[in-house]
């Protein structure tokens, strides 16, 4: 298509694949839209386009993404507000027309619906950090930490100490909006019980407040991390191969142990084999 339509606080670029949404950095723009900056989109993301009545004369284009394929969304889980729906675009309303146009002309495009397999849309960039109530948090991308701060930490998260994630060892996030009661962000791990403790005792969660963790920038750290997760899976332990040589010389360090006497011959027959195992 190649055609621009420009809203309040957006623009949507429409290719034939895809759909590039570029945020206004205006001082009126949702903080969030400028946290993102712009976001391509692609079509097999897409499960609909809906056009409807807006408020005070305007009118709502929004692209509905198919559920899991967008990690922004599913760490949002429903919690944004309608002006911080990052797939919505406001138009005036003497342009209905116009949206309408460019709505059927990306449904004819449309050939997926459902749940996605796989995020298709890209997560923010690393590295992300922000403040949290009880402590701050930061992402490098590999993994996830956690340092209290010596005001709003709770005694069980200073007797556990300053917490470091990696995202191997994850399965997901749980955000929790700074905008409601109880807003939180916690580190599901791959081994987690099925009951957590409240996030302020709890040291793979960081609690929210008045001013800490916002919504653009803990959300975008929650959407990075989750896809960090789903595509990093753990390394079986039959999986990883040690070089050579250290192998060579525990054997070697072995056989004195067992010439010694120190170990069986039995001993020695077992732990030689699951060492040459590893090669």
């Amino acid at each position: 298509m190649g055609d621009v339509l420009a809203g309040f606080h957006a623009a949507w670029e429409f290719d034939s694949d895809s759909v590039l949404i570029r945020y206004e950095r205006g001082i009126r723009t949702p903080k969030l839209f400028q946290a993102l900056g712009e976001r391509r989109i692609p079509l097999e993301a897409v499960a609909g386009v809906t056009l409807a009545p807006g408020r005070r004369g305007t009118v709502v284009l929004r692209i509905e993404p198919r559920p899991g394929a967008d990690p922004l969304m599913e760490a949002a889980a429903g919690q944004l507000k309608d002006g911080s729906d990052p797939y919505r675009l406001v138009l005036p309303a003497e342009r209905e027309t116009l949206a309408e146009y460019y709505a059927d002309e990306l449904r004819a495009l449309l050939t997926e619906s459902g749940p996605a397999e796989r995020h298709l849309v890209s997560a923010p960039d690393t590295p992300l950090h922000f403040k949290a109530y009880d402590g701050r948090a930061s992402f490098d991308g590999e993994s996830v930490s956690f340092r209290w701060s010596w005001t709003g930490a709770s005694s069980a998260k200073w007797k556990a100490g300053d917490q470091s994630f990696p995202v191997g060892e994850l399965c997901g996030v749980e955000w929790r909006s700074p905008e409601v009661f109880e807003g939180h962000l916690r580190l599901l791990h791959r081994d987690e019980p099925a009951s957590s403790p409240q996030a302020d005792q709890d040291p793979a969660a960081v609690v929210f407040g008045l001013g800490y963790g916002p919504v653009h920038e803990s959300l975008p750290f929650a959407a990075a991390v989750l896809a960090a997760a789903r595509t990093t899976a753990p390394v079986p332990a039959a999986a990883v191969r040690r070089d050579p040589a250290d192998i060579a010389d525990r054997i070697r360090h072995l056989g004195e142990l067992h010439r010694a006497g120190l170990v069986t011959d039995e001993e020695f027959s077992v732990k030689k084999a699951e060492l040459l195992a590893e090669l």
